[in-house]
């Protein structure tokens, strides 16, 4: 099945769901999640496969075990398509609406190491700064995990001190409530918001 868009019916139940998120709301509206969202949600990661690869839909359950929120439902529903550990692309629908993103989402010791090894680097760490100035000027909204100050090692005034303070790297864009998201023009213009990131992606998966 291609996808076709997402139906109004998507934001009305992250809506609802945001207010009722109970056993009682999701049983009475399963059927609305797996029409309205869960299906459409897999057909566009269908329609992008042949660029991008298979994409990992995710449970719409939360992880309560060690969270305070005991809330049982996700508000949103997730996509990603990885490149690497923890590192890819990535779409969402819930009550905002529609929001695409890329970037690493998480790394071990060893592996947040390296990434400030390569943005130390003049050479290396240059290029991720134009990789990100050329994303802003595009509209990207730079995001991630960071420290408050500088990471243990590293100077207070080191010329790329912001990227050295990531923990995660990533960079989103809102579609929000644009008409695009319920029609089937939504894949082109995924696609080709991800192309956009692919660079950013390409050095993160090298120096990462």
């Amino acid at each position: 099945m291609s996808f076709t868009g997402f139906p109004e019916a998507a934001l009305d139940f992250y809506d609802d769901l945001e207010i009722d998120n109970s056993k009682v709301f999701w049983e009475t509206n399963k059927e609305v999640y797996r029409d309205s969202v869960a299906a459409p949600m897999t057909a566009l990661m269908a329609d992008l496969a042949d660029e991008f690869g298979t994409a990992k839909i995710f449970r719409p359950y939360r992880d309560v075990r060690f969270s305070k929120d005991k809330t049982p439902y996700k508000t949103h529903q997730g996509a990603f398509v990885g490149v690497g550990p923890a590192t890819g692309y990535y779409v969402q629908i819930g009550a905002p609406g529609v929001r695409v993103g890329s970037g690493f989402y998480e790394a071990d010791s060893e592996r947040l190491a390296r990434f400030r090894r390569a943005i130390d680097d003049d050479l290396h760490g240059a290029e991720l700064e134009r990789i990100i100035a050329t994303l802003q000027r595009k509209g990207w909204e730079i995001g991630g995990d960071r420290l408050k100050t500088a990471p243990r090692g590293w100077a207070k005034d080191h010329p790329r001190i912001e990227l050295l303070r990531h923990r995660s790297l990533t960079v989103g864009r809102d579609y929000g409530f644009d008409e695009v998201i319920h029609s089937a023009e939504l894949v082109e213009r995924v696609r080709r918001d991800w192309r956009e990131t692919r660079q950013l992606l390409n050095w993160l998966t090298q120096h990462g």
